[in-house]
């Protein structure tokens, strides 16, 4: 089973540069996206809605803004686009699909990096989402979680660690929010298999961040404990540029028939 996760920094931009020719010849199952930016009444062509998927939209309220997707193989049995969180709602950041026992989610977690005001809304989010994440795991369920989680989790994770210590993303305060994450059970799926440093998802658009790969892990695909050794192989895709985001794609030993 295939699973591929991106931050769009805008879908029609993307669809512009040839994600969507790339993404047909990768026989994804699931495909994730983020940062859409676009309402559905934008989205008319058919590139936006792949033959071989059920596509799902969640767009925030705000144009231009935020907004999540997720295209399906097969067809959920149930799909929850709403946490009852305003931040969560009104701006687009949540999709979640059930396919018997597996649940997979779009998420795109808050950046705190425009000021003390977004990233209190962050932090809010954090503390929700944790008591959400608790359900998710006592609900035995095989979870795959992903998105753009905006957080840079260690050392390795980030190119200029030392200088971004009180910036929004790589914060103590986020970094050991993550850390009890994952001391809950939850698992980074790129790490089960690849402890190299270096290994980014994001980089700025100024200077030369991108030639000389100074970025930030900051996509993710977390899994419950149920997965844990069925990550396959892990790819950060960066032969083709879609976004200041790179795919992330991870192979799992998951036949899909089995979870329904």
């Amino acid at each position: 089973m295939r699973v591929i996760t991106l931050n769009l920094n805008g879908i029609r931009a993307a669809e512009r540069k040839g994600l969507f020719q790339w993404l047909a010849a990768q026989n994804a199952d699931f495909v994730c996206l983020q940062e859409t930016r676009a309402q559905i009444h934008q989205l008319q062509k058919d590139a936006f809605w792949p033959t071989d998927y059920h596509c799902y939209y969640r767009d925030a309220e705000k144009k231009g803004y935020s907004g999540v997707a997720l295209y399906c193989r097969e067809k959920p049995e149930t799909l929850v686009q709403e946490l009852g969180w305003p931040t969560v709602d009104s701006e687009g950041r949540y999709i979640e699909a059930k396919l018997g026992n597996l649940c997979i989610v779009s998420i795109y977690i808050p950046s705190g990096t425009s000021g003390d005001a977004r990233q209190e809304i962050k932090y809010d989010f954090l503390d929700k989402y944790r008591t959400y994440l608790q359900r998710c795991m006592d609900s035995g369920l095989d979870y795959i979680i992903c998105g753009d989680w905006n957080i840079a989790h260690t050392k390795i994770d980030i190119k200029n660690w030392r200088s971004n210590q009180k910036n929004s993303g790589f914060l103590p305060d986020e970094r050991a929010w993550l850390d009890q994450i994952f001391k809950d059970g939850w698992i980074d799926a790129f790490r089960c298999l690849d402890q190299e440093p270096d290994q980014y998802t994001w980089w700025s658009n100024r200077g030369q961040a991108w030639a000389n790969n100074v970025g930030w892990r900051i996509d993710y695909q977390v899994i419950s404990p149920t997965l844990a050794g069925k990550v396959q192989s892990t790819r950060i895709y960066k032969e083709e540029r879609f976004s200041d985001h790179a795919p992330l794609i991870i192979d799992y030993d998951y036949p899909l028939n089995s979870s329904q």
